[in-house]
């Protein structure tokens, strides 16, 4: 399978994805553990179909010591007893968040407060933020079908 568009070597796309990248840097560096940026990452990525970066993000979380466990359970994380309730507020947002079009409403006031219940004020900014960098990167890759299977953790370090 080959991708609609080679992003990697339109010089648009390149310099919009430094841009994304340096968003990513800054995500990184905040207070927002790196366990929960991950959980976000493949959830929002599984949510919208994208093969791409739920490769990418399950080798990346992989290769930085999270569980094969957990990352198994990620899309089916209410039923799953291994997240922390941090992580299940998160990965509600992150689910409502990306899943904005299919409700009336958007993000409901319950999930928010779930999630201020376990993330301050510059957290709770940080998981905003990284979902919305999440699905820009994965409305991307879908709308050019890129190819999924051959990432290797840290290509875009």
């Amino acid at each position: 399978m080959e991708a609609r568009l080679d992003l990697f070597a339109r010089p648009v796309a390149v310099r919009f994805g430094k841009h994304l990248v340096a968003a990513g840097k800054v995500l990184e560096e905040s207070t927002l553990p790196a366990a929960t940026q991950e959980l976000v990452k493949l959830r929002a990525s599984q949510v919208n179909g994208c093969g791409f970066c739920t490769d990418m993000h399950t080798k990346d979380a992989l290769h930085a010591g999270e569980s094969a466990t957990r990352l198994h359970l990620v899309a089916a994380w209410r039923e799953a007893t291994v997240f922390t309730e941090a992580e299940r507020a998160a990965l509600e947002l992150t689910e409502q968040g990306t899943r904005i079009a299919d409700a009336a409403g958007g993000v409901t006031d319950e999930a928010w407060e779930d999630a201020a219940k376990h993330y301050d004020e510059e957290q709770l900014t940080a998981l905003v933020c990284a979902i919305a960098l999440i699905n820009a990167y994965n409305r991307g890759n879908v709308i050019v079908r890129q190819p999924a299977g051959d990432y290797r953790p840290g290509r875009f370090a």
